[in-house]
């Protein structure tokens, strides 16, 4: 990754493109476990670590503090942010609520904007577009069931990122999609810091992506609400014991 520095429109478009891949490699070191809470950095040695100039390494790691994940420090840099405990019950909440009004749209073809959208998703089940999307969600979700089933932390986390992204923007909100992205991003990044702990996470991580996209196929609401809520009472739980122990 190295910055040409070149001006004029393109110079103006590698910069944009290598602040994105500074961002996404910085945010992958987090959620990764690389870089721990609490971790320290200036923008120098970020731009030495990846080659590259100290404007686009600045916009990364703003953009990163705007998300969460990052703390700014005006006199010392950037920081790794350091999210509690009650801070994950309250991310475990705030997707229960951006979830369950998406799929109540499910249950209600009249209702406005983002139900609506995915009621008009619902009847259109059987449209090829529709329905090769909704095949893309399922693949993804057979790679992160397949990521869980064999404890691998970090495969599972990218799969589910995406899985979770590509099934919220089937339903036309890009804001909501967006805001749910952000706060899957941050309860990762709350999780790994205990999930570590485990030395074999088989068992121990969700798995029913499939079956809440079979659900929401076939427009079972309920059955929806269902895998949802269990997977956020099984998220929380574990967190919690490993939390406090």
């Amino acid at each position: 990754m190295r910055d040409t520095g070149s001006g004029g429109g393109n110079g103006a478009v590698t910069r944009s493109t290598l602040r994105q891949q500074i961002a996404d490699a910085l945010r992958d070191e987090v959620l990764a476990g690389r870089l721990q809470p609490g971790k320290e950095f200036t923008v120098k040695e970020i731009a030495e670590q990846y080659g590259v100039s100290a404007t686009p390494v600045r916009e990364a790691l703003v953009d990163l503090s705007a998300q969460g994940l990052l703390d700014a420090d005006q006199h010392r840099g950037f920081r790794v942010h350091e999210y509690s405990l009650n801070d994950y019950r309250g991310m475990i909440e705030a997707r229960s609520l951006v979830t369950e009004s998406i799929f109540h749209g499910l249950l209600d073809a009249s209702a406005t904007t983002t139900r609506g959208a995915l009621a008009a998703l619902a009847t259109r089940s059987d449209d090829p577009r529709t329905a090769a999307a909704l095949a893309g969600v399922r693949r993804r979700g057979e790679e992160a069931q397949r990521a869980a089933a064999a404890g691998d932390l970090n495969i599972l986390i990218g799969y589910d990122l995406r899985f979770w992204r590509e099934l919220s923007s089937l339903f036309g909100n890009p804001y909501l999609a967006d805001f749910l992205h952000r706060l899957r991003v941050q309860s990762w990044v709350c999780a790994v810091q205990h999930l570590r702990r485990i030395d074999d996470l088989r068992g121990h991580l969700w798995a029913e992506h499939t079956e809440l996209v079979d659900a929401l196929t076939r427009r079972d609401a309920p059955a929806a609400h269902e895998i949802v809520a269990a997977y956020n009472t099984h998220s929380l739980a574990l967190i919690e014991v490993l939390a406090q122990g």
